[in-house]
């Protein structure tokens, strides 16, 4: 057939079929091979590079500023997207007792998130933002991924651990819709009724985080639904090969922009895998949000997979030159993500 007989596209065609199975690109890819393993991800967990880093001034607040409540729920199963999983799953709620139309942030990996001696203390950090009165009222769900009830929290065997990180990996790394739909369809619909609140519908008051296959899953989430999350703060984000993450800074660059703003970071000691190079991943990602004209925000610092950048969050009536604006400090550095 000639081309010019072929109405479709004759630049950036999708690989045919029978190619993409005869590179092997239709199997999983190994365990280990050539000496290596994702298993290398562990070299750039406490690396050297991270040591300027530590959580930013405000999450260590003052003794009177008051602290938000934490309603936690430890075995949640209410789930027919992800059938047969449970989770952890905790919301804060600001101080005041603001119950309605609340600004809202999801943090993946929320144990992550949430520790009071973690990198981040995001609870904290919205404690002492709320009390300075840098945003309104905002509320936070932190969700851990999910996994067989039979799967204990903890002392897992390996093979019970392979089992978990797949469970993960499916929702976090997969470029499907299905982490979006759960979140909008079953989780947050559950924690308004539960804890009886509810968020806003403004997509511009609404973030997703996360770090690593978190970070691409908060991507994923507003990639589908640029119309219920605007906002995405991603971590040493996994947009390599694991379920295809490769695949955006293509879909960034050809797709008509969407209503998003992106914070990204990584950092030089950032880990490399089977799956790709993380450093390298990320700067391409950035590459593809300025060639297509987003709102974004790249922070390439010398850390290595670890969450080397601070939590600061600023929304919609704070007074800034940027809406995606960078604050560094003697701490490491925090950011402000504002929503305007």
């Amino acid at each position: 057939m000639a081309i010019e007989d072929d109405p479709r596209p004759i630049y950036a065609a999708p690989m045919d079929v029978d190619t993409y199975q005869l590179l092997g690109l239709d199997k999983h890819g190994p365990k280990a091979v050539n000496g290596c393993s994702n298993g290398d991800v562990m070299a750039a967990i406490g690396n050297d590079g991270d040591k300027p880093y530590s959580p930013c001034a405000e999450a260590y607040p003052a003794e009177n500023v008051p602290p938000g409540e934490i309603v936690a729920f430890k075995d949640w199963q209410q789930t027919e997207v992800y059938k047969g999983t449970r989770r952890r799953v905790w919301v804060y709620l600001p101080p005041g007792g603001e119950r309605q139309n609340l600004n809202l942030i999801i943090f993946n990996d929320g144990h992550f998130y949430l520790s009071d001696k973690g990198q981040v203390r995001a609870p904290r950090v919205l404690d002492s933002l709320h009390y300075g009165g840098d945003i309104p009222p905002t509320a936070a769900i932190f969700v851990s991924p999910g996994s067989p009830p039979e799967i204990p929290e903890a002392d897992r065997s390996e093979a019970e651990r392979d089992i978990a990180d797949e469970c993960r990996s499916i929702e976090y790394d997969s470029l499907r819709d299905d982490y979006g739909r759960f979140l909008l369809d079953e989780l947050i619909p559950f924690v308004e009724a539960e804890v009886g609140i509810s968020f806003t519908d403004d997509p511009a008051r609404r973030i997703m985080c996360g770090i690593s296959s978190g970070g691409i899953g908060a991507f994923t989430v507003a990639w589908h639904y640029p119309d219920r999350f605007a906002k995405v703060l991603s971590h040493c984000g996994s947009y390599t090969n694991i379920k295809g993450g490769h695949n955006y800074p293509w879909l960034i660059r050809s797709t008509p922009r969407k209503p998003i703003k992106v914070f990204l970071q990584s950092g030089e000691n950032d880990c490399g895998t089977l799956f790709g190079d993380w450093p390298l991943a990320n700067k391409t990602m950035a590459n593809a949000l300025e060639y297509a004209g987003y709102d974004y925000r790249f922070e390439f610092g010398t850390g290595g997979h670890t969450a080397g950048l601070s939590l600061r969050i600023q929304f919609a009536g704070c007074s800034t030159e940027s809406s995606l604006t960078c604050i560094a400090s003697s701490r490491g550095m925090s950011f402000s993500l504002v929503a305007s």
